[in-house]
């Protein structure tokens, strides 16, 4: 029997990040403020990114000789919550992001582009 209690707003939608993989960022709040980084991985169902050289945490390691790893206290990053960063420009200046339409290969596409400067985002 199923449970009358399930409700379809139970289940969270994946938040539409506008930062990608491979995106320079610059944190703007927590302890690593101010720190400048490539975004390394993104997680649209918790909203948050992997930056690298942000946010690291010490992790203590098992050794395992079949996999080669040593033991002992490895230092990685940790996942920042997508508000607490803001996209670089080329000139080195934060910004927030936007969408325009251009004409790319006779297509018109929608791009990513940076709100203060107008500059197109996407490499393509």
């Amino acid at each position: 029997m199923p449970s009358r209690l399930a409700k379809s707003h139970d289940k969270k939608k994946p938040l539409r990040i506008r930062i990608r993989k491979n995106d320079m960022v610059k944190v703007i709040a927590g302890r690593d403020k101010g720190k400048v980084g490539r975004v390394l991985e993104v997680n649209r169902e918790t909203g948050r990114i992997l930056v690298e050289g942000v946010m690291m945490v010490k992790k203590h390691v098992r050794p395992n000789p079949a996999r080669g790893i040593k033991g002992g206290i490895a230092e990685r990053e940790s996942p920042i919550h997508v508000s607490n960063v803001m996209i670089l420009t080329s000139d080195g200046k934060t910004s927030r992001i936007g969408t325009r339409t251009e004409m790319v290969g006779g297509k018109p596409r929608r791009v990513r582009v940076a709100v203060k400067t107008g500059e197109i985002l996407d490499k393509k």
